[in-house]
Protein backbone atom coordinates (compact mmCIF):
# COMPACT_ATOMS: atom_id res chain seq x y z
CA UNK A 1 0.00 0.00 0.00
CA UNK A 2 1.05 3.41 -0.44
CA UNK A 3 1.27 6.17 1.94
CA UNK A 4 1.96 10.34 1.66
CA UNK A 5 3.42 11.85 4.37
CA UNK A 6 4.54 15.97 4.58
CA UNK A 7 7.14 17.62 6.32
CA UNK A 8 7.04 21.47 6.32
CA UNK A 9 10.11 23.13 4.46
CA UNK A 10 12.05 25.40 6.83
CA UNK A 11 12.41 28.85 6.42
CA UNK A 12 15.76 29.25 4.48
CA UNK A 13 15.85 31.94 2.17
CA UNK A 14 17.71 30.19 -0.61
CA UNK A 15 15.68 27.61 -0.82
CA UNK A 16 12.21 29.42 -0.49
CA UNK A 17 13.49 31.50 -3.34
CA UNK A 18 14.24 28.02 -5.67
CA UNK A 19 10.94 26.48 -4.95
CA UNK A 20 9.27 29.27 -5.40
CA UNK A 21 10.20 29.87 -8.57
CA UNK A 22 9.91 26.29 -9.34
CA UNK A 23 6.18 26.11 -8.37
CA UNK A 24 5.68 29.38 -10.49
CA UNK A 25 6.77 27.53 -13.65
CA UNK A 26 4.46 25.13 -12.97
CA UNK A 27 1.60 27.26 -12.73
CA UNK A 28 2.38 28.56 -15.91
CA UNK A 29 3.38 25.49 -17.66
CA UNK A 30 -0.10 23.77 -16.09
CA UNK A 31 -1.64 27.23 -17.65
CA UNK A 32 -0.26 26.67 -20.91
CA UNK A 33 -1.69 22.80 -21.00
CA UNK A 34 -5.36 23.64 -20.08
CA UNK A 35 -5.17 26.53 -22.91
CA UNK A 36 -4.45 23.74 -25.54
CA UNK A 37 -6.78 21.14 -24.35
CA UNK A 38 -9.65 23.85 -23.81
CA UNK A 39 -9.17 25.01 -27.52
CA UNK A 40 -8.78 21.24 -28.68
CA UNK A 41 -12.28 20.73 -27.10
CA UNK A 42 -14.03 24.01 -27.92
CA UNK A 43 -13.31 24.53 -31.46
CA UNK A 44 -12.24 20.76 -33.04
CA UNK A 45 -14.16 18.52 -30.67
CA UNK A 46 -11.30 16.23 -30.17
CA UNK A 47 -9.95 14.55 -27.02
CA UNK A 48 -6.26 15.36 -25.71
CA UNK A 49 -3.96 12.33 -25.48
CA UNK A 50 -1.63 11.06 -22.71
CA UNK A 51 1.51 12.90 -24.07
CA UNK A 52 0.40 15.32 -26.41
CA UNK A 53 1.41 18.13 -24.41
CA UNK A 54 4.84 16.95 -23.86
CA UNK A 55 5.21 16.80 -27.67
CA UNK A 56 4.02 20.12 -27.93
CA UNK A 57 5.74 22.24 -25.08
CA UNK A 58 9.21 19.97 -25.08
CA UNK A 59 10.69 23.74 -26.53
CA UNK A 60 9.45 25.74 -24.46
CA UNK A 61 11.55 27.34 -21.73
CA UNK A 62 8.87 26.67 -18.92
CA UNK A 63 9.17 23.30 -19.89
CA UNK A 64 13.43 23.10 -20.30
CA UNK A 65 13.36 25.34 -17.04
CA UNK A 66 12.18 22.35 -15.01
CA UNK A 67 13.61 18.71 -14.81
CA UNK A 68 12.26 16.91 -17.66
CA UNK A 69 10.53 14.18 -15.55
CA UNK A 70 9.04 17.09 -13.45
CA UNK A 71 7.51 18.98 -16.61
CA UNK A 72 5.91 15.57 -18.08
CA UNK A 73 3.94 15.13 -14.77
CA UNK A 74 3.03 18.58 -14.52
CA UNK A 75 1.55 18.25 -18.18
CA UNK A 76 0.15 14.27 -18.02
CA UNK A 77 -2.05 15.91 -14.86
CA UNK A 78 -3.56 18.40 -17.15
CA UNK A 79 -4.01 15.62 -19.47
CA UNK A 80 -5.61 13.42 -16.70
CA UNK A 81 -7.87 16.29 -15.74
CA UNK A 82 -9.23 16.46 -19.37
CA UNK A 83 -9.39 12.79 -19.88
CA UNK A 84 -11.48 12.76 -16.68
CA UNK A 85 -13.89 15.51 -18.00
CA UNK A 86 -14.46 14.01 -21.21
CA UNK A 87 -15.58 10.37 -18.75
CA UNK A 88 -17.74 12.53 -16.51
CA UNK A 89 -19.95 13.96 -19.34
CA UNK A 90 -20.50 11.16 -21.09
CA UNK A 91 -22.01 9.59 -18.02
CA UNK A 92 -23.47 12.91 -17.42
CA UNK A 93 -25.44 12.34 -20.97
CA UNK A 94 -25.93 8.34 -19.98
CA UNK A 95 -28.00 9.72 -16.58
CA UNK A 96 -25.30 7.72 -14.86
CA UNK A 97 -24.19 11.22 -12.42
CA UNK A 98 -27.18 13.82 -11.31
CA UNK A 99 -24.83 17.22 -12.29
CA UNK A 100 -23.13 18.30 -15.34
CA UNK A 101 -19.43 18.67 -15.00
CA UNK A 102 -17.80 21.87 -15.89
CA UNK A 103 -14.19 22.00 -18.41
CA UNK A 104 -10.83 22.52 -16.72
CA UNK A 105 -10.86 26.37 -16.00
CA UNK A 106 -7.26 28.36 -16.12
CA UNK A 107 -5.43 28.70 -12.60
CA UNK A 108 -4.98 31.93 -11.27
CA UNK A 109 -2.54 35.14 -12.08
CA UNK A 110 0.20 34.79 -9.96
CA UNK A 111 0.03 31.70 -8.25
CA UNK A 112 1.68 28.18 -7.18
CA UNK A 113 0.76 24.86 -8.51
CA UNK A 114 2.58 21.78 -7.21
CA UNK A 115 6.12 19.93 -8.66
CA UNK A 116 6.15 16.25 -8.67
CA UNK A 117 9.40 13.86 -9.07
CA UNK A 118 9.36 10.47 -9.81
CA UNK A 119 11.95 8.42 -7.87
CA UNK A 120 13.92 7.59 -10.93
CA UNK A 121 14.51 11.64 -10.81
CA UNK A 122 15.46 11.19 -6.81
CA UNK A 123 19.12 10.54 -5.95
CA UNK A 124 20.67 9.71 -2.03
CA UNK A 125 23.75 11.83 -1.23
CA UNK A 126 24.21 10.63 2.59
CA UNK A 127 21.17 11.54 4.44
CA UNK A 128 19.75 13.97 2.02
CA UNK A 129 18.34 13.47 -1.42
CA UNK A 130 19.64 15.35 -4.46
CA UNK A 131 16.60 17.26 -6.45
CA UNK A 132 17.21 18.11 -10.08
CA UNK A 133 17.02 21.19 -12.09
CA UNK A 134 16.78 21.82 -16.04
CA UNK A 135 19.76 22.87 -17.96
CA UNK A 136 18.08 25.51 -18.64
CA UNK A 137 18.07 26.75 -14.97
CA UNK A 138 21.84 25.46 -14.47
CA UNK A 139 22.45 27.95 -17.96
CA UNK A 140 20.72 31.05 -15.92
CA UNK A 141 21.24 30.82 -12.77
CA UNK A 142 24.08 28.43 -12.37
CA UNK A 143 22.73 25.22 -10.37
CA UNK A 144 21.55 22.01 -11.21
CA UNK A 145 20.31 20.83 -8.19
CA UNK A 146 19.52 20.99 -4.47
CA UNK A 147 19.66 19.05 -1.28
CA UNK A 148 16.61 18.16 1.49
CA UNK A 149 16.70 15.78 4.51
CA UNK A 150 15.54 12.65 3.76
CA UNK A 151 12.54 12.41 7.28
CA UNK A 152 14.54 9.56 9.72
CA UNK A 153 11.37 7.14 9.53
CA UNK A 154 11.90 6.60 5.81
CA UNK A 155 14.01 4.24 3.48
CA UNK A 156 15.24 5.98 0.27
CA UNK A 157 14.61 2.30 -1.03
CA UNK A 158 10.64 3.14 -0.36
CA UNK A 159 10.01 6.27 -1.80
CA UNK A 160 8.36 6.31 -4.96
CA UNK A 161 7.45 9.78 -5.51
CA UNK A 162 8.46 13.41 -4.17
CA UNK A 163 6.35 16.66 -4.71
CA UNK A 164 6.62 20.31 -3.70
CA UNK A 165 3.19 21.39 -2.27
CA UNK A 166 2.60 25.24 -2.35
CA UNK A 167 0.05 26.08 0.62
CA UNK A 168 -0.85 29.23 2.46
CA UNK A 169 2.41 30.87 1.65
CA UNK A 170 4.70 28.18 2.82
CA UNK A 171 5.78 24.72 1.61
CA UNK A 172 5.81 21.27 2.01
CA UNK A 173 7.47 17.98 1.15
CA UNK A 174 5.56 15.20 0.32
CA UNK A 175 7.39 11.68 -0.10
CA UNK A 176 4.72 9.20 -1.07
CA UNK A 177 6.61 5.71 0.13
CA UNK A 178 5.41 2.25 -0.19
CA UNK A 179 4.44 1.01 2.99
CA UNK A 180 4.64 -3.21 3.80
CA UNK A 181 1.27 -4.53 4.84
CA UNK A 182 1.12 -5.68 8.34
CA UNK A 183 -0.48 -8.27 9.72
CA UNK A 184 -3.76 -8.01 10.36
CA UNK A 185 -5.04 -8.78 13.66
CA UNK A 186 -7.96 -11.18 13.85
CA UNK A 187 -10.80 -9.50 15.23
CA UNK A 188 -14.02 -10.91 16.58
CA UNK A 189 -15.92 -9.45 13.88
CA UNK A 190 -19.27 -9.73 16.37
CA UNK A 191 -17.69 -7.50 18.22
CA UNK A 192 -18.86 -4.05 17.18
CA UNK A 193 -18.39 -0.16 18.16
CA UNK A 194 -21.09 2.25 16.88
CA UNK A 195 -20.17 5.68 16.81
CA UNK A 196 -22.45 8.46 16.80
CA UNK A 197 -20.30 12.20 15.90
CA UNK A 198 -21.26 15.60 17.45
CA UNK A 199 -18.64 18.74 18.56
CA UNK A 200 -18.23 18.95 22.12
CA UNK A 201 -18.65 15.39 21.94
CA UNK A 202 -16.74 14.92 18.53
CA UNK A 203 -16.99 10.74 18.74
CA UNK A 204 -19.41 9.29 21.22
CA UNK A 205 -18.72 5.70 21.00
CA UNK A 206 -20.57 2.67 22.64
CA UNK A 207 -19.83 -1.63 21.76
CA UNK A 208 -21.51 -4.32 22.46
CA UNK A 209 -18.57 -5.61 24.96
CA UNK A 210 -19.78 -3.07 27.92
CA UNK A 211 -17.60 -0.35 27.38
CA UNK A 212 -17.98 3.48 25.99
CA UNK A 213 -16.10 6.09 25.66
CA UNK A 214 -16.14 10.28 24.62
CA UNK A 215 -13.53 12.15 22.00
CA UNK A 216 -13.15 15.44 23.72
CA UNK A 217 -14.00 18.00 20.86
CA UNK A 218 -14.09 20.97 23.12
CA UNK A 219 -10.18 21.56 22.64
CA UNK A 220 -11.06 21.32 18.84
CA UNK A 221 -13.87 23.96 18.75
CA UNK A 222 -11.96 26.55 21.27
CA UNK A 223 -9.47 26.36 18.33
CA UNK A 224 -12.02 27.06 15.83
CA UNK A 225 -13.48 29.82 17.49
CA UNK A 226 -9.99 31.33 18.12
CA UNK A 227 -9.40 31.13 14.42
CA UNK A 228 -12.37 32.64 13.74
CA UNK A 229 -11.98 35.64 15.79
CA UNK A 230 -8.56 36.57 14.34
CA UNK A 231 -9.95 36.11 10.68
CA UNK A 232 -12.29 38.46 11.50
CA UNK A 233 -10.65 41.04 13.38
CA UNK A 234 -7.65 41.34 11.40
CA UNK A 235 -10.02 41.28 8.20
CA UNK A 236 -12.63 43.78 9.53
CA UNK A 237 -11.17 47.35 8.61
CA UNK A 238 -9.61 46.05 5.12
CA UNK A 239 -10.66 45.46 1.69
CA UNK A 240 -12.61 42.71 0.09
CA UNK A 241 -10.48 39.87 -0.71
CA UNK A 242 -7.83 41.49 1.20
CA UNK A 243 -4.86 38.44 2.16
CA UNK A 244 -1.93 38.09 3.99
CA UNK A 245 0.96 36.52 5.64
CA UNK A 246 -0.52 36.48 8.95
CA UNK A 247 -3.94 35.38 7.83
CA UNK A 248 -1.98 32.89 5.89
CA UNK A 249 0.01 31.77 9.05
CA UNK A 250 -2.44 31.75 11.54
CA UNK A 251 -4.68 29.80 8.65
CA UNK A 252 -2.08 26.97 8.34
CA UNK A 253 -1.36 26.64 11.99
CA UNK A 254 -5.55 26.17 11.75
CA UNK A 255 -5.13 23.54 9.19
CA UNK A 256 -2.15 22.01 11.14
CA UNK A 257 -4.02 21.63 14.29
CA UNK A 258 -7.19 20.05 12.41
CA UNK A 259 -4.88 17.22 10.58
CA UNK A 260 -3.14 16.24 14.41
CA UNK A 261 -6.59 16.34 16.10
CA UNK A 262 -8.23 13.89 12.97
CA UNK A 263 -4.78 11.74 13.31
CA UNK A 264 -4.98 11.50 16.90
CA UNK A 265 -8.69 10.66 17.33
CA UNK A 266 -8.84 7.90 14.54
CA UNK A 267 -5.89 6.34 16.38
CA UNK A 268 -8.14 6.27 19.89
CA UNK A 269 -10.92 4.91 17.76
CA UNK A 270 -8.63 2.00 16.46
CA UNK A 271 -6.84 1.10 19.65
CA UNK A 272 -9.91 0.85 21.23
CA UNK A 273 -10.85 -1.77 18.92
CA UNK A 274 -7.47 -3.86 19.36
CA UNK A 275 -7.50 -3.40 23.10
CA UNK A 276 -11.47 -5.07 23.02
CA UNK A 277 -11.35 -7.39 20.12
CA UNK A 278 -13.87 -5.20 18.15
CA UNK A 279 -14.03 -5.92 14.58
CA UNK A 280 -16.45 -4.14 13.18
CA UNK A 281 -17.31 -0.12 13.28
CA UNK A 282 -20.65 1.03 12.58
CA UNK A 283 -20.08 5.02 11.85
CA UNK A 284 -23.74 6.59 11.89
CA UNK A 285 -23.68 9.58 9.18
CA UNK A 286 -26.06 12.06 7.42
CA UNK A 287 -24.85 12.77 3.76
CA UNK A 288 -24.91 16.90 3.09
CA UNK A 289 -25.84 17.43 7.01
CA UNK A 290 -24.06 20.46 6.23
CA UNK A 291 -25.43 21.69 3.28
CA UNK A 292 -27.37 24.63 3.62
CA UNK A 293 -27.76 24.19 7.32
CA UNK A 294 -29.09 27.21 9.58
CA UNK A 295 -28.03 26.85 12.99
CA UNK A 296 -27.36 30.48 13.75
CA UNK A 297 -24.81 32.11 12.40
CA UNK A 298 -22.67 31.21 15.72
CA UNK A 299 -23.68 27.94 15.84
CA UNK A 300 -22.34 27.26 12.24
CA UNK A 301 -19.36 29.01 12.74
CA UNK A 302 -18.55 26.43 15.18
CA UNK A 303 -20.04 23.22 13.41
CA UNK A 304 -19.37 23.51 10.21
CA UNK A 305 -15.73 24.12 10.27
CA UNK A 306 -14.88 20.69 12.20
CA UNK A 307 -13.72 18.43 9.92
CA UNK A 308 -15.88 15.37 10.70
CA UNK A 309 -16.04 13.94 7.70
CA UNK A 310 -12.35 13.75 7.09
CA UNK A 311 -11.77 12.29 10.49
CA UNK A 312 -14.61 9.63 8.97
CA UNK A 313 -12.45 8.86 6.06
CA UNK A 314 -9.29 8.80 8.44
CA UNK A 315 -10.91 5.89 10.41
CA UNK A 316 -12.08 3.88 7.21
CA UNK A 317 -8.28 3.84 6.05
CA UNK A 318 -6.97 2.60 9.10
CA UNK A 319 -10.09 0.16 9.29
CA UNK A 320 -8.96 -1.26 5.72
CA UNK A 321 -5.60 -0.84 6.57
CA UNK A 322 -5.65 -2.94 9.86
CA UNK A 323 -8.87 -5.73 8.87
CA UNK A 324 -11.64 -4.17 10.73
CA UNK A 325 -14.93 -3.96 8.95
CA UNK A 326 -16.24 -0.37 8.53
CA UNK A 327 -20.08 0.60 7.55
CA UNK A 328 -21.58 4.20 7.41
CA UNK A 329 -25.23 3.92 8.44
CA UNK A 330 -27.59 6.99 8.32
CA UNK A 331 -28.39 8.33 11.91
CA UNK A 332 -31.88 9.80 11.51
CA UNK A 333 -33.81 9.35 15.06
CA UNK A 334 -31.56 7.23 16.57
CA UNK A 335 -30.87 10.48 19.23
CA UNK A 336 -34.75 11.00 20.26
CA UNK A 337 -35.34 7.21 20.28
CA UNK A 338 -34.62 5.02 23.22
CA UNK A 339 -32.45 2.60 23.21
CA UNK A 340 -33.07 0.73 26.48
CA UNK A 341 -37.39 0.51 25.28
CA UNK A 342 -36.50 -1.17 22.31
CA UNK A 343 -38.30 1.99 20.06
CA UNK A 344 -38.51 1.43 16.17
CA UNK A 345 -36.27 3.38 14.63
CA UNK A 346 -37.38 4.10 10.83
CA UNK A 347 -35.16 6.13 8.63
CA UNK A 348 -35.43 9.20 6.88
CA UNK A 349 -38.40 10.61 4.79
CA UNK A 350 -40.20 7.15 6.11
CA UNK A 351 -40.98 8.08 10.22
CA UNK A 352 -45.10 6.74 10.43
CA UNK A 353 -47.48 9.21 11.35
CA UNK A 354 -47.52 8.43 15.00
CA UNK A 355 -44.76 7.05 15.75
CA UNK A 356 -43.79 8.27 19.23
CA UNK A 357 -40.39 7.78 21.32
CA UNK A 358 -40.61 6.47 24.70
CA UNK A 359 -38.24 8.76 25.91
CA UNK A 360 -36.45 12.56 25.89
CA UNK A 361 -33.60 14.54 26.43
CA UNK A 362 -34.30 16.59 29.68
CA UNK A 363 -31.60 18.41 29.60
CA UNK A 364 -28.08 18.65 27.75
CA UNK A 365 -26.24 15.31 27.72
CA UNK A 366 -29.09 13.51 29.83
CA UNK A 367 -31.46 11.77 28.28
CA UNK A 368 -34.39 9.75 30.07
CA UNK A 369 -35.72 6.97 29.13
CA UNK A 370 -39.79 5.58 29.27
CA UNK A 371 -39.14 3.84 32.62
CA UNK A 372 -37.35 6.67 34.19
CA UNK A 373 -33.70 5.26 33.66
CA UNK A 374 -30.92 8.21 33.35
CA UNK A 375 -28.46 7.82 30.47
CA UNK A 376 -25.86 9.80 28.52
CA UNK A 377 -27.80 11.01 25.57
CA UNK A 378 -24.79 10.95 23.26
CA UNK A 379 -24.32 7.25 24.30
CA UNK A 380 -28.03 6.74 24.01
CA UNK A 381 -27.49 7.73 20.00
CA UNK A 382 -24.58 5.24 19.29
CA UNK A 383 -26.34 2.75 21.04
CA UNK A 384 -29.15 2.97 18.73
CA UNK A 385 -27.10 3.46 15.44
CA UNK A 386 -25.84 -0.37 16.13
CA UNK A 387 -29.26 -1.12 16.59
CA UNK A 388 -29.93 0.34 13.03
CA UNK A 389 -27.30 -2.35 11.68
CA UNK A 390 -27.96 -5.13 14.08
CA UNK A 391 -30.72 -6.98 12.30
CA UNK A 392 -28.54 -7.45 8.98
CA UNK A 393 -25.64 -7.68 10.72
CA UNK A 394 -26.93 -10.55 13.49
CA UNK A 395 -25.64 -8.85 16.12
CA UNK A 396 -26.10 -9.63 19.53
CA UNK A 397 -26.49 -6.43 21.94
CA UNK A 398 -27.40 -8.33 25.14
CA UNK A 399 -24.24 -6.84 26.90
CA UNK A 400 -25.07 -3.51 25.66
CA UNK A 401 -26.58 -2.56 29.06
CA UNK A 402 -27.61 0.44 30.74
CA UNK A 403 -24.46 0.85 32.78
CA UNK A 404 -22.36 1.04 29.62
CA UNK A 405 -24.63 3.67 28.14
CA UNK A 406 -24.20 5.83 31.99
CA UNK A 407 -20.77 6.19 32.51
CA UNK A 408 -18.26 6.81 29.48
CA UNK A 409 -15.01 7.68 29.43
CA UNK A 410 -13.42 11.03 28.01
CA UNK A 411 -10.19 10.94 26.42
CA UNK A 412 -9.02 13.94 25.70
CA UNK A 413 -6.70 14.47 22.22
CA UNK A 414 -4.23 17.31 24.05
CA UNK A 415 -2.78 17.66 27.75
CA UNK A 416 -1.19 19.84 29.43
CA UNK A 417 -0.33 17.36 32.00
CA UNK A 418 0.69 14.08 29.76
CA UNK A 419 1.70 14.67 26.08
CA UNK A 420 -0.05 11.92 24.09
CA UNK A 421 2.65 9.18 22.47
CA UNK A 422 2.25 7.57 18.78
CA UNK A 423 2.63 4.44 20.67
CA UNK A 424 -0.20 5.01 23.22
CA UNK A 425 -2.82 7.55 22.57
CA UNK A 426 -5.46 6.53 25.23
CA UNK A 427 -4.07 8.38 27.75
CA UNK A 428 -5.66 11.30 28.98
CA UNK A 429 -8.47 9.46 30.17
CA UNK A 430 -11.55 10.64 33.06
CA UNK A 431 -14.89 9.23 33.87
CA UNK A 432 -17.13 11.28 33.08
Amino acid sequence: MYCCQQVLVGKNPELISILTFLCEQSHKLTNMGIYYGRQLYFKARRSIGKYDLEKLYKNNYHYKVLYSQAAQQILRTVAESFRSYYGLTKAFIDGKIPDKPRIPNYRKKGGLATVSYPAQALKLKGKQIRVPLGNTCKRWFGIDSFLIPLPSNLAFSALKELRLLPRNRCFYWEFVYEKEVVVKPQLNQENVLGIDNGVNNWLTCVSNVNTSLIVDGKHLKSMNRWYNKQISTIKENQRTGFWSNRLAAITEKRNRQMRDGINKAARIVINHCFKNNIGTIVFGWNKSQKNQIELGHKSNSEFVPIPTARLKERIAQLCDEYGIIFIETEESYTSIASFLDGDYLPNYGEKPDDWKPSGKRIKRGLYKSGNNCFVNADCNGAANIIRKVSRKLSLNLSRLCRGTLTCPQRVYLWSAKKKLSNMDLSCCVVST
